[in-house]
């Protein structure tokens, strides 16, 4: 499975496709902008939503969920990459989170 770290996916731009798989409550309360919710407990019948033919980047809260589903993915022939620490890490890192309905 490949993995990046949240600076390396930071580092590429907002070019790129990352799925959230926290659950929809976690999502709300705090997000990447720009990210697709996709919940783990509703992934294989979310299967359709996910971008195919480009790379994607899964997130979680800290990496477990998202190893997770990158697997699941990857079995499926999705061109996916674990993010290593998650939100928890992104946020820590000093990359841009929005909260709430900010934004919305």
């Amino acid at each position: 499975m490949n993995s990046i770290s949240v600076d390396d996916l930071a580092a590429l731009g907002a070019d790129v496709s990352i799925i959230d798989v926290r659950e929809e409550g976690e999502y709300s309360e705090a997000c990447v902008p720009g990210t697709l919710n996709i919940p783990l407990s509703r992934f294989p019948q979310s299967l359709g939503d996910v971008p195919f033919g480009r790379r994607v980047y899964v997130m979680c809260a800290s990496g477990g969920r998202s190893a997770r589903a990158t697997e699941y993915l990857e079995e499926h022939g999705f061109d996916a990459v674990n993010v290593m620490g998650g939100i928890t890490e992104w946020y820590r890192n000093g990359h841009p989170v929005r909260y709430g309905a900010e934004g919305s």
